[in-house]
Parts: structure tokens; sequence; C-alpha cells
């Protein structure tokens, strides 16, 4: 009879592995050589119990401690080891192995156990979105405002229980509430050990004789909350503000959610921003571009003088420091403003407006014209 192969050489693991190694080792394995992915792969198979016999000793504290010392005369005469895969039936959960394999269901899925989550735990309560529309002003200095949303609260009739007032939920005597149901199943390769959902209370852990007629026994009530909303300066199109707390209730003693106010700001006539800076056009007319003059210009903070230099082109542009939008997350910095300045083109003049515009041209000035910049010359005729 061939000798046993060494448990450290069929999980591919070094003997002084952590236990999380061997765990990794041995999910790796099994998920390689499972019957239901090797169909009548009779290697597979015999790969499969090897690997279980393995890790049945190497999982064990006192096992392994054992296997290090006396090798496999450790389990000889009906020790660990002589009942090769039909030894789960000593408590290894294979529910816990096959649950990373299969999804949440685990092992006792394939098997029709159902999913073997927990649920009489603790529960964060679910977050909540809504929307909020403010104008382009209140972005940029920030505003207070009130919401209306739904969203589930613990019911005070019954405090969150979910029983009738004077009266407790009691403890599942089915699952001893843990809303866990164990079973052995018997399969080709021996006893497994699993776990599904308790039948009885569903994996809550309790059951409820007499629902609260307020919650229906749910715990939670869904109200209609009005929350004050502090909208800080310079927060930008599409950006979130979070409300701790303020979302759906936790179940069995589980924090509430958060609320999320996801920010849509309407578009300004004038200003448009870019990041933390504000882009505005303004327009001049033909003779300031030319000779220059100090005109008022928009901002968000109200109209600021600006000199107009002369000799100014179309689409020259201009930049204000310190005047553009508030960074939201730096509240003392803000960003630049920046303008362009539209020449405008008269479309109807005068006839002396025309007179001066010819002679600013000339008909036989060709040479002077080049040498001459075009709003030089302007300056020049609208001085004489």
């Amino acid at each position: 009879m061939a000798s046993k192969r060494d448990y450290y050489e069929i999980l591919g693991v070094q003997k002084g592995a952590s236990d999380a190694e061997i765990k990794k080792a041995y999910r790796g394995l099994v998920k390689k050589y499972h019957p239901d992915v090797n169909p009548g792969n009779k290697e597979a198979e015999a790969k499969f119990k090897e690997v279980n016999e393995a890790y049945e000793v190497l999982g064990d504290q006192q096992k392994r401690s054992a296997y290090d010392n006396y090798g496999h005369a450790a389990f000889e005469n009906g020790g660990a080891g002589a009942g090769g895969f039909g030894g789960f039936s000593g408590g290894v959960d294979m529910g816990d192995i096959f649950e990373s394999i299969f999804g949440d269901g685990g092992f006792g899925d394939i098997f029709g156990g159902g999913g073997r989550r927990r649920r009489n735990g603790p529960r964060r309560g679910a977050d909540v979105q809504t929307n909020m529309h403010i104008t382009f002003e209140e972005a940029m200095f920030g505003v207070e405002k009130e919401i209306t949303i739904p969203v589930n609260h613990t019911c005070e009739t019954c405090k969150g229980t979910g029983a009738k007032p004077g009266t407790f939920a009691e403890t599942c005597k089915r699952c001893g509430g843990t809303g866990q149901e164990s079973f052995v199943q018997q399969t080709m390769f021996g006893s497994m050990k699993s776990v599904k959902t308790c039948s009885a209370c569903h994996g809550e852990g309790k059951i409820i004789k007499e629902p609260c007629t307020d919650c229906k026994g749910t715990g939670n009530k869904r109200v209609t909350e009005k929350i004050k909303i502090t909208v800080p300066k310079g927060i930008d199109n599409g950006q979130k503000i979070r409300k701790t707390g303020y979302g759906e209730a936790g179940e069995k003693g589980g924090s509430n959610g958060d609320l999320f106010i996801v920010i849509y700001v309407q578009p300004h006539k004038q200003f448009i921003r870019k990041e933390n800076d504000i882009y505005v056009d303004v327009p001049i007319s033909f003779v300031q571009a030319a000779l220059g003059d100090d005109i008022e210009v928009p901002t968000i903070d109200g109209m600021e003088t600006y000199k107009i230099k002369p000799g100014t082109q179309p689409d020259t542009k201009a930049v204000l420091k310190g005047k553009g939008a508030y960074n939201v997350r730096r509240q003392n910095y803000r960003g630049d403003e920046i303008i362009t300045f539209k020449v405008e083109i008269p479309t109807k003049l005068t006839e002396r407006q025309k007179s001066l515009l010819q002679s600013f041209y000339g008909n036989d000035k060709k040479d002077e014209h080049k040498k001459e910049g075009f709003f030089d010359k302007v300056k020049k005729t609208f001085s004489e």
C-alpha cells in the first residue's frame, strides 16, 4: 500500500504557513477540483477527497500540532485521517468554505439549503439620495434651505421592536436565536455539514406573535421629514452634500443610513463657471477699444471699474484676481474672473460718422495705411 502524501505538499504550502495561508490554498484547490466543476472526472474527484482530508487536519490547531509531531501515525487506528472524506461529520463547516465559491448561498445552496447570510444582527439603514436646485448666486455665496423627504424612522409606538406594546419578540426555538439551522447532508463523498436560513423565523432569530399595529411588525414607519440643509459657498453643479444619519433607520440596533443631496446649479445669463474661475464677455464700443476708457464691468460681487487700454483688440482678455468662485473645500480661497472684451461694430451710422470713417481710410493713402496701425488711425481721426 502506497504511503500517504504529505498534507502540506497536498495543499501546496510550507510547514510554517499561517492559518490564513492554509485556508486560502484549500479554497483554491477545492474550487479547482470540485465535482460540480469536473463532472465525471475520477482524477479530480480523488484529488478533491485528498485536499479535504489534508485540510481537515491542517485546518484544526490540535490535529495540526499532532501531525507536525507524529505525521500520519498520529491518526492511525481510527484517528482523524482514517475516516477519509467522511471525517467531515466531525465538524468542518462546508458551507463556510463553499460560500467563497458559490456566493452567499454557500454549499447549502447546492442541496437546496438556501442562503446562509446572518440576518438577525444589527443592520445599517439604507442611504437616501435627493436633488436640490439652486441659483448661480446661491451656489456662489451659500444658502440655507429646507427640504422635505420621505424616510423610514424607528417606530415610536414599539420603539423599533416590531412587537405590540406590552409584548416582546420571543427567541426562535428552532434556531435558538441564531437565524440559522445546521444540518448534515449525506452525499456521494460522505457526510457534509452545512447551514441554511431558519425556516421558522426566516433568519431574524426572533418571532413576533403580536405585531405592533402601527408599523405592522417592521419596527419602522414611513414618515415625511423636513430637514435644514446648509449649502456651502462655492459648491459646484453635480456636487453632493452628505447628512450623516439622516437616511433610513437601521434595524436591530443598527445605525441610520446617510442622506445625500445632489446639487444642480441653474445657469447664469452672464457668468460661466469653470472650476473656480468665472468667465464673462463684456461688450465695448469701437471707439472705446481705440481710445481707451474707464468702464463698469460685472463681477459676482457687483459692478467694478476697469480701465480699458487704448488700442484694445477684439477678444482681448483681462483677469480680475480673486473675483471668481469660492473653493468649497477651502473657503478662504477664490478663483479669478476672466473678462473677454467684445468690440461692437456699429450697424447704423450718421452721415458725419460715415464721412469721418471715409477720411480715416482715405482713397489714395495705401502706403500710410500700411505704416500706421488701425486703432492709431481711429484715435487720430476721432481726435481731430
